[in-house]
């Protein structure tokens, strides 16, 4: 062969070979979209782009109307993408709608349509558990509602709706009443009046006269009382309840344990969470609070501090744990330790649950991360002591309803118990990792089961400790 036919295959080797790094680049180049979601609640809607590899983007907000507009590089448009737009509930509090087209070449345009003034926060997540790339978009109101007064207004509605039904319901009965015909009463025969018995020998009685007329004073007008102002006037209302915060775990990107049938935590303790909220409603003088009441994430550390803005007395965080064997079962119950667990499953249930954040999704960012970190830091003897007392209580309906995997109450380093003037326990309703007990949580029978010995634990504990009347700061 002769050199000059050598060389030109070598060079063709080398020109193919350039031509194929050249496609590799660019098909590397573009991000694709594994899937887009939305999760719509009252405290901030969160918008997930998931993706093969990381996204860059940056975004503004513009005025007139109110919208988010956001560009994100290395990306075409795709049907994934287009899904987005279908994703937004009619309902959401804080999105009206979502437009998204190709701005410029590797750039798609996202215009999220607002409802009211946001203060968007944007951060990335990395793989993690079944999770690719993630572009997190959250989307929390300027003027965030203040829980606890919106507690206090929730409760009277309710009460000035069950005082209109029995309203409703009194007039009803005597609208049917009134509508009978009179019934005749039966004719007695006259009869003459009873003697009056004789007096009594005593002293001489004077005549009687009847008093003089009484002029009535004019009436003085009271002074007119200073009117309380907003927080002296919550803090009365709160002064009479005993307030519960409930803790449904997981939620939004993170589910949780799934069981074998693929039946998700996040979603079980959150019917349960809210059938034991109307149990505490129902019962006087009592209030539940709800940390989540549908399906979205909320951080470990915002959980404590959203039971401590509204000065909850209890705090009792609701889950459904999985193990590394499917023979695990029993529920148990949970207080915080200041030192190590009390067993190796309890340090390994402690530790999963702990990196819900991870899954979740937490912005590290955020401004209050930090102060948020440092408060979970804080805890003291005597919350964990009425927390061992509270967990007995519930420990102890719940041997009522099934089988126990411990006796006692276990301690480990939950962070979501670690709040530093609450009682605070953390209830394993069974394991969703073992089938009959996965079985056991979809069904609603057992539900009930578990909300009734949840509700008379909680009942007799505070029986037996009366929490004292609220003093600290609004």
């Amino acid at each position: 062969m002769s050199p000059r036919l050598t060389s030109r295959r070598h060079l063709l080797r080398q020109a193919g070979g350039l031509v194929l790094l050249l496609g590799a680049a660019d098909l590397a180049f573009g991000a694709s979209i594994v899937a887009v979601r939305v999760w719509p609640a009252d405290a901030y809607t969160r918008v997930t782009l998931e993706s093969d590899q990381p996204l860059a983007a940056t975004h503004q907000l513009v005025t007139g109307p109110d919208r988010l507009v956001v560009d994100i590089e290395g990306l075409e448009l795709s049907a994934q993408l287009k899904e987005l737009v279908g994703k937004v509930r009619s309902d959401d509090p804080f999105i009206a709608g979502v437009r998204v087209g190709q701005y410029q070449p590797r750039v798609v345009r996202l215009v999220i349509d607002l409802k009211q003034a946001t203060a968007p926060q944007q951060f990335a997540l990395a793989p993690v558990a079944a999770y690719q790339h993630r572009l997190v978009f959250d989307l929390y109101p300027t003027q965030p509602v203040d829980p606890l007064l919106a507690l206090i207004r929730e409760k009277e509605q309710s009460e000035r709706a069950a005082a209109q039904s029995v309203q409703d319901a009194l007039g009803e009965f005597i609208g049917k009443v009134g509508s009978q015909p009179p019934v005749a009463a039966a004719p007695t025969a006259p009869s003459s009046p009873a003697p009056l018995p004789a007096p009594a020998p005593g002293p001489t009685q004077p005549p009687l006269v009847p008093p003089p007329p009484v002029v009535a004073a004019a009436p003085v007008p009271p002074p007119a009382p200073t009117a309380p102002g907003p927080r002296a006037a919550l803090q009365n209302k709160i002064d009479r309840l005993v307030i519960v915060a409930l803790d449904p775990g997981h939620g939004g990107e993170d589910p949780g344990a799934i069981g074998p049938s693929g039946l998700r935590e996040k979603d079980v303790v959150l019917q349960v969470a809210l059938q034991l909220r109307e149990r505490i409603n129902a019962m006087p003088g009592m209030r539940a609070f709800m940390t989540r009441d549908a399906d979205f994430f909320v951080p470990l550390a915002e959980r404590v501090q959203k039971a401590r803005r509204v000065q909850a007395d209890l705090f009792v965080s609701i889950h459904a744990d999985a193990f590394i064997t499917p023979q695990a079962r029993g529920a148990s119950v949970f207080a915080l330790s200041q030192g190590g667990a009390t067993s190796t499953a309890a340090r390994w249930m402690a530790n999963r649950e702990n990196a819900a954040d991870v899954v979740g999704g937490v912005n590290l960012k955020s401004a209050d991360a930090q102060v948020l970190r440092t408060m979970l830091d804080m805890s003291t003897h005597a919350q964990i002591k009425d927390s061992l007392r509270v967990g007995g209580e519930v420990l102890g309906e719940l041997d009522r309803v099934g089988r126990l995997h411990k006796p006692k109450v276990e301690q480990a380093g939950f962070a979501v118990l670690k709040a530093p003037d609450i009682p605070s326990i953390l209830v394993e309703t069974a394991f969703i990792s073992n089938p009959e007990e996965e079985d056991k949580l979809r069904s609603a029978d057992y539900q009930r089961q578990l909300v009734k010995a949840l509700a008379t634990g909680i009942q007799r504990y505070f029986a037996k400790n009366p929490p004292l009347a609220r003093n600290r700061q609004l």
